[in-house]
């Protein structure tokens, strides 16, 4: 099978098998590489462990339905998978899981996604996970879709040069990352994680209003700051709300808890309910997520 380089020892398992690298799975007429119709999912294995990696299979599934396409395997062949492929690493390096679906043919005039044609393969490759230093945010000028405009109800490929135009547009004035925004001006997300912030010691973060992707660990977050005694508040927030708050930081798959050190030209310190949702998320993936 074809290969495309790899910056990173890369394993993929498609049509029963795993190669090793970065291999060619699209052609120039499947649905996926010029109609979009692709699904993903993001888990993490790091220091042995690989945290709601079940959920994470069942989200896949979940959002390659919403697009139409049709899951092909089950959340519980997926997980089998990843744990088969993750031996094939020396341990020393924080892993990325992304199980993937697409359609190879389209329906009527070629435009929607045939179900039929389904592929699915799963994508395993070594990516270290960014230092709980922090991070820059600006306000973004581009706006989150809503579901009557796109399908932000799956993790689907094609949301995601918006994602990337936003962090784009943020770096080229400095930033590592934007806040961005809903249609109606409210705070949604960060281009790349689910954001909160504490004020007053009321920890808060955007309702999920289905502008963006209410994520695994963001939702593990509120629960695990629940069991410790930190009520997280689902909201409509500001921009203003953000700037006036005395933490800020941002959950998500790729590096779970990290904390907002500067907004727009705001100083903040890495903060103490910031600092405890790291810990109380590292306890429960190691008391939880081995195998």
């Amino acid at each position: 099978m074809a290969t495309f380089p790899a910056k990173s020892q890369t394993w993929t398992f498609v049509d029963g098998d795993w190669h090793e690298g970065n291999v060619a799975v699209v052609g120039p007429r499947s649905h996926a590489m010029w109609l979009g119709s692709s699904v993903f999912d993001g888990a993490r294995w790091f220091e042995g462990v690989a945290p709601d990696i079940d959920l994470h299979s069942q989200r896949v599934n979940a959002s390659a339905t919403a697009l139409g396409l049709k899951p092909v395997l089950a959340a519980e062949e997926i997980v089998d998978l990843t744990w088969e492929g993750l031996k094939k690493f020396d341990g020393q390096t924080a892993v990325y899981i992304r199980p993937m679906y697409w359609a190879e043919d389209g329906g009527y005039m070629g435009v929607p996604a045939d179900p039929e044609s389904t592929r699915f393969c799963l994508c395993l490759y070594e990516a270290p996970m960014l230092a709980p230093s922090g991070f820059s945010l600006t306000v973004s000028p581009f706006r989150r879709p809503t579901l009557e405009t796109m399908p932000t109800n799956a993790k689907a490929g094609c949301l995601y040069p918006n994602n990337g135009r936003a962090i784009l547009e943020a770096r080229n004035r400095g930033f590592d990352n934007a806040l961005v925004l809903d249609m109606l001006g409210n705070v949604a997300e960060t281009a790349a994680s689910n954001v909160f912030l504490v004020k007053d010691g009321h920890v808060m973060t955007p309702s999920a209003n289905g502008t963006f992707l209410a994520g695994i660990t963001r939702a593990r977050t509120i629960q695990l700051l629940a069991d410790y005694g930190f009520r997280t508040i689902e909201k409509t927030l500001s921009v203003k709300d953000f700037m006036e708050a005395d933490e800020i930081f941002s959950t998500g798959n790729h590096s779970k808890v990290v904390p907002v050190t500067r907004i727009e030209d705001r100083d903040l310190q890495p903060g103490p309910v910031a600092k405890k949702a790291r810990e109380l998320y590292w306890e429960y993936a190691h008391g939880s997520a081995a195998r």
